[in-house]
């Protein structure tokens, strides 16, 4: 059993709160009857729904997948320039799923993709402040003190960051690899972040989002999140 409203949300009708609008205005019905009091439980296998005369068929079953995106594809289901999109790299997937969040054209790495609303809202929502982990490799070696900015916040167009973690990996060469976790999502704000420093970002990979690894999944491939992953997933975002 499932609380209408619930349901509704699931179904894509609209936001929770709007579905509980729709009640409230008696433009729902139950098996034939006008519901428009909130809490009705429904099955949603056995009970016909109606949104303002429409049948409601059954919310079409949640996907949750982990792509390794390579450089040069699009985090977006359209694109007017025709460049191509993160969404055709996912061969055999029948539901329609949306990027959650977004890497740069010229960024790599793990990105997340689902039908569920409720999570990819959670994800995104500042008050999670989950820890988005990156390697960046960046032009010349930043010394401790211009690694310490990072900790402290560091002065963009759009306001003080919030503090980050960086640690330099190794040297490559003349420039330096770091590994860079932030707690935001600010457009393209790792870029900005090393170019305030003095050190402009040459490649970019995401490798984490909070306990979500790549682990040497190859570039351009895609998995399904496991059972115990989608539970932790939407524990952190309630």
């Amino acid at each position: 059993m499932e609380r209408l409203q619930k349901y509704l949300a699931h179904a894509g009708i609209a936001s929770r709160r709007s579905c509980e609008e729709l009640i409230a205005q008696g433009r729902v019905k139950v098996n034939g009857k006008t519901v428009t009091e909130m809490g009705v439980k429904i099955d949603p296998e056995k009970d016909r729904i109606e949104v303002n005369g429409k049948l409601i068929e059954k919310p079409e079953e949640k996907v949750y997948i982990v792509l390794n995106k390579p450089k040069g594809y699009v985090t977006t289901v359209r694109d007017p320039q025709g460049r191509p999109k993160v969404t055709d790299l996912l061969t055999g997937i029948e539901q329609r799923v949306y990027p959650v969040g977004r890497l740069d054209f010229d960024t790599e790495g793990l990105l997340i993709l689902t039908n569920d609303g409720d999570v990819t809202y959670g994800l995104t929502h500042p008050k999670h402040e989950l820890g988005k982990t990156y390697v960046a490799t960046v032009k010349g070696v930043p010394d401790k003190d211009k690694l310490k900015r990072f900790s402290k916040g560091l002065r963009l167009a759009d306001g003080l960051t919030a503090p980050a973690k960086v640690r330099l990996l190794k040297k490559k060469g003349s420039n330096g690899v770091l590994e860079i976790t932030i707690y935001e999502g600010r457009n393209r704000q790792i870029r900005r972040m090393c170019e305030t420093i003095g050190h402009p970002v040459l490649e970019l990979k995401r490798v984490a989002v909070d306990f979500l690894r790549l682990d040497g999944m190859e570039e351009g491939k895609f998995r399904h999140l496991s059972k115990e992953e989608i539970r932790k997933l939407k524990k952190l975002t309630e």
